[in-house]
């Protein structure tokens, strides 16, 4: 039965409603709290993280370079942290259900991913629907390193560099060229490779780079822009050309392949760059016990020998730069697929 309106009992005092304005306990706690951080005392806390294992989410398939990346890093990660890491494989939409998952995590520091240049920077301007918004919804943590993408051809085309390739094209517009998948940034390198050389692509994207490179080698498509990791093996074997690498300095396991603006398009550069982030909202302390964590693993000499033997170029950076790298290649990247109408829907 409800409560009569005319009567004008107060309530027990266990039963009556908190009022509305802040009690003498929550301004109490609210002063302490900035009392703490005054005087340092919560960064102090950050010694006690973590206390669990922690959750490094792989947003693409297992047994690819990025996923050795992780698990060689994260492995390391563990012993610094005195805490598991334990690798999430969450392939999908280039990336993008992997790092969804991430964005919607807890922001306490137990689930971090594996960002990149296609997830927070290109993929936005490419998929008509995001689930996240890589500009709001991370905190960055560091840099992993870049791999490096190769522009090759099928020994069956009558080209050995890029000068000729370009005047093969011009008498051939609407030459073909093949990627690992749409969206990816092997598909933003043929992209940029056009505008600045003035000649006509159409591009064909592969469900990964075997297929890709099976087509290559047997002359369905004449040329390629393949991660190297990938097809350095058949590019040694001498099945595969190579005529340029696509990154702002040659790679070691190619030295005598130029870059692509050593062979004639000064400004080309495309590095895909691959860091570690977390949910937006990580408390700072949080953020540098993991950074400190991922650079340590990365300056370990076992870790970089067993990265750049899989043609991964390993390179650390603090969070903020991290942050500063996203935020310009999320613009610079934009420009470019506006320009060409790059679309992976």
């Amino acid at each position: 039965m409800s409560t009569p309106r005319f009567a004008l009992r107060s309530p027990p005092r266990s039963q009556r409603s908190t009022p509305s304005c802040p009690s003498r306990r929550a301004v109490a706690i609210a002063a302490a709290t900035a009392a703490l951080v005054a005087f340092g005392v919560l960064p102090a806390m950050a010694q006690d993280f973590p206390s669990k294992p922690i959750r490094f989410i792989v947003p693409y398939a297992a047994g690819g370079t990025t996923d050795l990346v992780a698990r060689t890093v994260g492995a390391h990660m563990a012993q610094t942290l005195g805490q598991a890491v334990v690798i999430e494989n969450r392939g999908g939409a280039g990336g993008n259900l992997g790092m969804d998952a991430v964005a919607k995590s807890a922001p306490d520091g137990y689930t971090v991913g594996m960002g990149a240049i296609s997830t927070n920077a290109l993929n936005p301007h490419i998929y008509k629907k995001m689930a996240f918004d890589p500009r709001k919804d991370f905190s960055a943590i560091g840099l992993l390193g870049n791999s490096t993408i190769v522009l090759e051809v099928s020994p069956s085309v009558p080209v050995k560099t890029v000068a000729e390739l370009r005047a093969h094209v011009a008498k051939n517009p609407g030459m073909p060229f093949g990627t690992a998948g749409a969206g990816t940034s092997m598909h933003l390198a043929g992209v940029l490779f056009g505008q600045l050389s003035h000649t006509e692509w159409v591009h064909v994207p592969y469900k990964g780079s075997a297929p890709l490179i099976t087509d290559l080698i047997g002359g369905q498509i004449p040329v390629a822009f393949d991660n190297l990791p990938a097809s350095l093996p058949h590019i040694q074997a001498g099945k595969l050309r190579a005529l340029a690498v696509a990154g702002s300095q040659r790679n070691p396991a190619l030295p005598d392949v130029p870059t692509l603006a050593e062979a004639g398009l000064p400004g080309y550069a495309i590095e895909p760059w691959f860091g570690v982030y977390g949910p937006a909202g990580l408390p700072a302390p949080v953020v540098r016990r993991l950074e400190q964590a991922l650079k340590a693993a990365l300056a370990d000499p076992g870790v970089k020998e067993k990265l750049v033997a899989a043609g991964f170029s390993p390179k650390s950076s603090t969070a903020a730069e991290l942050a500063t790298l996203s935020a310009q290649e999320y613009e610079r990247l934009g420009k470019v697929a506006r320009s060409a109408n790059m679309s992976a829907d």
